[in-house]
C-alpha cells in the first residue's frame, strides 16, 4: 500500500517522530511544525527490519507525536530502491500498532547528509559512526518544511 507524502489538511501545528528505516538500524527523530526544527533521538536496533516495538511504544509515549514520517528509499532517479517496500509496510505497521498516521519521505540523499552533518559537528572523527538517527532528523526537516509550504498556500 503506498504511504502519503502530507496529510489533506497541513493548517494545525503538529509534532512528529520520523523513522529512517533500516534491517538492522533504524534512526529515529522528533520534530515539531511550530519551529520546523527537529533532533535526533535514538538509533534502534532491529532484527531483520523488525525493531523492538516496546521500546518503539515507550518513544510514542514519551514524545506524543501527532503523525510519524518514515523515509522511503528511493533511487536518485526516482525510481523505487531496494527497501522501498519493506520501508512502506514498516509505516504501516506503526499505523495498526499505534493509530497515528504515517507518511512517508524521500530519504535517497539523507544519509549522505547525515555523515556531512556528523563530520561537521566532529562526530567521532576517527572511527565511523552509525548516523541513522541523524538522517531521521534530517527526513523530519525536510518533511516538515514541506509541511509548512503547504500550510502556506492554505493560509493565502
Amino acid at each position: 500500500m503506498a504511504i502519503k507524502n502530507f496529510p489533506s489538511n497541513c493548517s494545525s501545528q503538529i509534532s512528529a517522530i520520523s523513522f529512517d528505516y533500516g534491517t538492522h538500524r533504524i534512526g529515529v527523530a522528533f520534530g515539531q511544525s511550530i519551529s520546523i526544527t527537529a533532533r535526533s533521538i535514538v538509533i534502534l536496533k532491529a532484527k531483520d527490519g523488525i525493531p523492538d516495538w516496546d521500546i518503539v511504544r515507550n518513544l510514542v509515549e514519551e514524545w506524543k507525536p501527532d503523525v510519524f514520517v518514515v523515509g522511503m528509499p528511493y533511487n536518485s532517479d526516482g525510481t523505487d530502491g531496494e527497501l522501498l517496500p519493506r520501508a512502506q509496510k514498516f509505516a504501516n505497521r506503526l499505523y495498526g500498532r499505534f493509530g497515528i498516521p504515517a507518511f512517508g519521505m524521500d530519504e535517497h540523499l539523507s544519509s549522505k547528509a547525515a555523515i556531512t552533518r556528523a563530520s561537521k559537528q566532529n562526530i567521532c572523527p576517527k572511527k565511523p559512526v552509525a548516523i541513522d538517527d541523524i538522517a531521521a532528523q534530517i527526513i523530519l526537516e525536510s518533511w516538515l518544511e514541506g509541511y509548512r509550504e503547504r500550510s502556506s498556500k492554505i493560509l493565502k
